[in-house]
């Protein structure tokens, strides 16, 4: 089950359930991966949903690796997602989200 508190949000792949987190590594990760300087450029996408689905990718194979996976992004490049890309798109918002929101604030 995953901890809100902690910042994780579950999403099942290949039938796996997996707990993604959005470690300070796993942000510096990203940012790194989608070239951009800082995280307000992939925070302002997602709030006006104009993401792009390597966006979401890039935001997915970071909270796994916060969450202990030791995955890269071709292995998801086959992948089943539960409830497909919508349910992708919706864990990826909730992961960012997550990542700096302060105890008692909800996504």
């Amino acid at each position: 089950m995953s901890n809100p508190w902690r910042g994780e949000v579950r999403l099942v792949i290949d039938g796996t359930a997996h707990e993604m987190r959005l470690t300070l590594g796993a942000l510096a990760e990203l940012e790194a991966g989608l070239g951009e300087d800082s995280l307000v450029g992939l925070i302002r996408r997602f709030e006006e949903g104009q993401y792009a689905a390597r966006d979401v990718l890039a935001l997915i194979v970071a909270g796994l690796r916060g969450g202990g996976w030791k995955g890269e992004a071709r292995d998801l490049l086959t992948a089943t997602v539960e409830g497909g890309p919508l349910a992708a798109s919706k864990a990826a918002a909730e992961l960012l989200a997550r990542a700096f929101m302060t105890p008692g604030e909800s996504a």
